[in-house]
């Protein structure tokens, strides 16, 4: 016997993380492949995630309302064989079974870096020197589209 981690999947472009809005499974309940587990909620959209293997119910890893980050483990199955669990991937053994995920959402930031100025070349340094004014005013505009009849040919 094994045990299976399943992580809150990727569930849309540039979504990192998920409210977990339903536990369709409890704790010891056996599931099957396809089943679906949770339904999660982000700012674009709700997603149900299936089990992608059968299983027993060992571990939740969120209460209904909390935030889940995207990779964060959200449920283990004991299952047939090996399963997927790392030694690193295993809660702690004084952890409690229904322990949940806690994100952390403050946001950090790096501290401010010192930039090296950056050599440019003689030729740049002679279009700086004109006011940004000047430098629009030496650029032609494209020319404007026509709409309606056909061009003639050779136009």
């Amino acid at each position: 016997m094994g045990v299976h981690v399943i992580k809150l999947p990727d569930v849309g472009e540039g979504v990192a993380e998920a409210e977990l809005v339903e536990w369709l499974v409890a704790e010891g309940a056996v599931v099957r492949e396809d089943q679906v587990l949770a339904a999660v909620m982000t700012d674009k959209a709700t997603v149900e995630i299936p089990s992608p293997v059968e299983g027993k119910v060992l571990w939740l890893g969120a209460k209904i309302g909390e935030t889940v980050n995207v990779g964060a483990p959200i449920i283990r199955l004991e299952v047939e064989g090996p399963g997927n669990e790392k030694a690193g991937d295993a809660p702690a053994p004084s952890a409690k079974s229904d322990a949940p995920v806690i994100v952390d959402t403050a946001i950090k930031t790096e501290p401010a870096r010192k930039l090296e100025a950056v050599k440019k070349p003689e030729a740049a340094k002679g279009a700086e020197a004109k006011p940004a004014a000047m430098r629009r005013a030496d650029v032609k505009p494209a020319p404007a589209l026509r709409s309606g009849a056909p061009r003639p040919e050779g136009e």
